[in-house]
């Protein structure tokens, strides 16, 4: 509050004049008057006095000028440098899926606009992430959900990721256009760790529905569930964007899951008490086109 009283106190030191000094700034003078009383008790110094119809500055008050002058200065070169940061650390929280298929290309075009920015890039699951935001360890998450919402955090949906059922290329699957819940009875399912959402949606889904399978293996890692079912040792449920390529070479098949929970997106999310640099806020830009919000 006291820079707005010396931003005041300048302006008044220039006109000579609180009436003129009132019109510049848009306050009433009634404003302008107790800003200046409360800076001479700030500072206890008189530092005005009328002349005529002018005010004057008293010694003290042009002491005081000199200083404000240079803390007026100072916090607005402080702002201009804030407002154009482009160096620092962006830390930023997602899962493999996402990390391999979705973020290198977005990451290449950031680091053409902010070259001196340091991106590191941590892996876990999603509640992870989501807490990590929330506590201020990460920048930035990007998780793959259902249509994700909490009080603390601003979340944007990036695209929605298809799920498929993955099988190798002499699968029964390979006749169908899609794949029912109850289409994967007795089937051996490769699964992804615990604390992925879109396995856990698959188990909840075939336990609701009453339908039994066979867990064969559980892996961390994406490229090892992919070779386990190019060798036919099971299918599995991965987003398309995973095993595209490997499809195109005819390596896999990929059958949509047709079911009304498997709807997943990409989600960009961060925290509401976030203070947004200009590095920051471009990264929102670039990743989604999203606009920042306060």
């Amino acid at each position: 509050m006291e820079l707005t009283y010396l931003k005041t106190f300048r302006e008044v030191a220039k006109w000579g004049s609180f009436t003129r000094a009132a019109e510049t700034l848009g306050y009433a003078q009634s404003s302008i008057t107790t800003q200046i009383q409360k800076l001479e008790e700030s500072y206890g110094a008189v530092l005005l006095e009328r002349f005529g119809r002018k005010m004057r500055l008293t010694m003290a008050g042009e002491t005081l000028l000199q200083y404000a002058d240079d803390i007026v200065r100072l916090h607005e070169e402080s702002k201009e440098v804030l407002s154009t940061q482009s160096k620092g650390t962006l830390t930023i929280g997602t899962i493999e899926t996402l990390a391999a298929f979705f973020l290198p290309p977005h990451l290449q075009a950031y680091r053409i606009s902010y070259p001196q920015v340091n991106i590191v890039i941590q892996p876990g699951n999603e509640p992870v992430i989501i807490e990590s935001v929330k506590e201020g360890a990460l920048d930035v998450g990007i998780i793959l959900d259902p249509p994700f919402t909490d009080p603390e955090l601003h979340s944007c949906i990036l695209r929605e990721e298809e799920l498929v059922i993955i099988a190798s290329p002499d699968h029964r699957f390979g006749s169908f256009d899609e794949v029912q819940v109850e289409d994967l009875a007795n089937e051996s399912m490769i699964l992804t760790e615990n604390g992925c959402t879109y396995r856990a949606m698959l188990l909840k889904v075939l336990k609701h529905n009453h339908v039994n399978y066979t867990l064969s293996y559980e892996f961390g890692n994406l490229e090892a569930i992919k070779q386990c079912v190019m060798y036919g040792l099971g299918i599995a449920l991965l987003p398309r964007i995973v095993v595209a390529d490997a499809v195109q070479k005819g390596e896999l098949i990929a059958v949509p899951f047709a079911h009304p929970d498997c709807k997943f997106y990409t989600q960009l999310i961060y925290a509401k008490k976030k203070w947004k640099s200009k590095a920051f806020t471009g990264f929102l830009e670039l990743v989604g086109g999203v606009n920042h919000q306060n």
